[in-house]
């Protein structure tokens, strides 16, 4: 049995294949190292984990995450996982190689993740060949949920929002300014509290041209800040995972065309599409070893 996972910020997608190939798909919560470490994502996962799975016949994890940007980042994910499949080989990659895998297979091309946070890449069909790095969502992360939930959140401390969408906010989620003040910057997890607000961006239909401007700028600064600043970007199409790109795909596709790229794929999960993409991989390495 081996398991494949993608893991953003927020939820970690989940799928156990079988000894038959039967998929059983599940969820927990998003575990980024950046913001929590071995211990959490263990405690988390015996919470999380189906209490039927059984985890001493798992032989093989295959895990994307996001944060895991290097050896030190992709080890705090490791020490986790072992702990709980303790008889399985595993292998922890970066969330943007399961984006590129699901998106692309084995073709090259540009692929970009619009969820919590945002990365993007060239993809060459087997490895990431280029990538801008995104800045995560103090410094940057253009065109995310946590930058679009920080605008709308700096707004409403500001007293800028349109009055009736400042009513529906409030009566939505009975925060004050210093509430928010209190959960960004002495909670943990603020990445995923500003994000969480976009939901309130794709729900509204109280002033539809304010928040669809949210959405349009924070998808402009993402063209303009990462996407265009890859070498020859036009000739690419433009691929996107996450539910941020999925919801807003209308202004995303907008947004594409204005800066000169053809719409490929935009999908809210890589899951599917990475099931697959290991299914083909292990046929035609079993194929290789006949």
């Amino acid at each position: 049995m081996i398991i494949i996972a993608d893991g953003g910020s927020t939820k970690t997608n989940w799928c156990l294949l079988d000894n038959n190939q039967k998929k059983i798909y599940f969820n927990t919560e998003g575990y980024n190292p950046y913001f929590v470490d071995s211990e959490y994502i263990v405690g988390s996962l015996k919470k999380g984990l189906p209490q039927d799975l059984p985890l001493d016949q798992i032989t093989e994890v295959n895990y994307y995450g996001a944060g895991v940007h290097n050896d030190e980042k992709a080890q705090i994910v490791v020490d986790a996982l072992q702990v709980l499949f303790s008889n399985a080989k595993i292998e922890v990659g970066h969330d943007l190689l399961a984006a590129a895998r699901a998106l692309l297979g084995t073709e090259a091309g540009f692929a970009a993740i619009l969820g919590t946070g945002t990365n993007s890449c060239i993809y060459d069909g087997e490895h990431i060949t280029y990538h801008i790095d995104s800045a995560a969502y103090i410094l940057g992360d253009e065109g995310s949920g946590s930058y679009i939930g920080k605008k709308l959140l700096t707004d409403f401390i500001r007293g800028l929002m349109p009055k009736d969408v400042e009513d529906a906010f409030f009566e939505t989620y009975k925060l004050t300014p210093d509430e928010i003040m209190d959960n960004v910057y002495t909670k943990p997890l603020a990445n995923r509290f500003c994000a969480s607000f976009s939901k309130f961006v794709y729900d509204n239909n109280v002033n539809i041209e304010y928040t669809r401007g949210i959405v349009n700028d924070a998808f402009e600064a993402f063209f303009a800040n990462l996407v265009s600043k890859y070498p020859d970007y036009q000739k690419y199409t433009f691929n996107c995972i996450g539910s941020v790109g999925y919801n807003f795909r209308n202004v995303l596709e907008e947004k594409a065309t204005q800066y000169g790229m053809k719409v490929g794929k935009i999908l809210r999960s890589p899951i599917d599409d990475l099931v697959k993409f290991h299914i083909e991989r292990a046929a035609k390495t079993n194929e290789y070893n006949k």
